[in-house]
């Protein structure tokens, strides 16, 4: 109990006199756009925040290679456009392996799409070949037409 409350103390008081650690803090938290929550709990963020601090701690390390398994699922319409707009922004300098099922932001975000059914590639291409390759609309846009599958 008590060493362990001590050790606490220590470590946070070593956190700040790091000189580079809270410079680092602070641009990454501008990086995902949190820096006006840096006083906050985590627990007080909201949903699509939470999702923007794990990026922000992936990034933290600067990275060349950053790999996002769904990192716009059950986000709102805004939320999503919001963190897409963050993935093209940080995608800037680095590359990012990202697995979603929002095929629209992905469209937008990527330079490649590898699509996946049942485990086996199905299709591999660009944004645009991707949309216009049949077996990708019956698998996934709901057949050529638009019609629901």
């Amino acid at each position: 109990g008590e060493a362990r409350g001590k050790f606490r103390l220590d470590l946070f008081k070593s956190i700040h006199s790091v000189p580079s650690l809270s410079e680092q803090v602070e641009r990454t938290a501008a990086l995902v756009n949190l820096t006006a929550r840096l006083d906050r709990p985590v627990s007080e963020l909201a949903y699509g925040e939470k999702r923007r601090l794990e990026i922000g701690l992936a990034l933290a390390t600067s990275p060349s290679l950053l790999l996002l398994d769904e990192p716009l699922a059950g986000m709102s319409p805004r939320e999503r456009v919001e963190t897409v707009a963050l993935l093209k922004s940080i995608a800037r300098a680095r590359t990012m392996i990202i697995i979603d099922h929002d095929m629209d932001s992905l469209f937008e975000l990527v330079e490649k799409i590898t699509v996946l059914q049942e485990g086996r590639v199905l299709a591999e291409g660009t944004p645009s070949e991707i949309k216009a390759n049949a077996k990708v609309q019956e698998a996934y846009l709901g057949g050529v037409h638009g019609e629901v599958a």
